[in-house]
């Protein structure tokens, strides 16, 4: 087993345990440092949707840091065993729910659903077109205001009419932060 440490909030210093998998990178300690200062640090009473979930690392941060509800979306079996695993040794089952399902099917059948999510992040599998397939379903998982994180093997402008805000560069990484109109041109 694989092991991420969270690195903030309630559950700071606590390890996540997850298998290897094809296309499963944790999101680094300083990458997801930077993200939560760019969110805040606190994130009370905020419904976050982790798309692609792997790890945990993102999802279980945001729980960690007061989200009132997390949702972890995961396509394979074994990552999707370890989350429930993670979350019951955490204590989240309240806050976190795990999803084992393909992404685009998750996102189409919460098509129309309220509430939307206030932050959403978005981790695929690089080079196999997940965020082009996803851009049309975002209106409808996201909230207008909402925030939207998206780690890609490129640097992005934008997915659908979330502009990129802020964003960065980590070895072969690439993290932004997106909001509803236009870039600030804060990097």
């Amino acid at each position: 087993m694989n092991s991420v440490r969270i690195i903030g909030g309630a559950w700071r210093r606590r390890v996540l345990r997850f298998p290897d998998g094809e296309g499963l990178r944790p999101t680094p300690d300083r990458v997801r440092e930077t993200l939560f200062n760019w969110l805040g640090q606190d994130l009370s009473g905020l419904a976050c949707l982790d798309l692609f979930a792997g790890s945990g690392a993102l999802g279980f941060e945001a729980a960690s840091r007061g989200a009132a509800r997390v949702v972890m979306v995961e396509r394979a079996a074994g990552a999707a065993a370890a989350l429930r695993a993670n979350a019951g040794s955490l204590g989240a089952a309240e806050r976190v729910e795990i999803v084992q399902a393909d992404a685009v099917k998750f996102a189409s059948s919460r098509a129309a659903a309220a509430p939307r999510f206030d932050v959403l992040f978005l981790d695929p599998p690089y080079h196999q077109g997940w965020l082009g397939r996803l851009e049309p379903l975002l209106p409808e998982l996201l909230a207008d205001d909402g925030a939207l994180y998206v780690e890609a093997e490129a640097a992005l402008d934008g997915c659908g009419r979330w502009r990129t805000v802020r964003s960065g560069k980590a070895g072969q990484v690439f993290y932004h932060l997106m909001r509803n109109g236009e870039p600030d041109g804060a990097q």
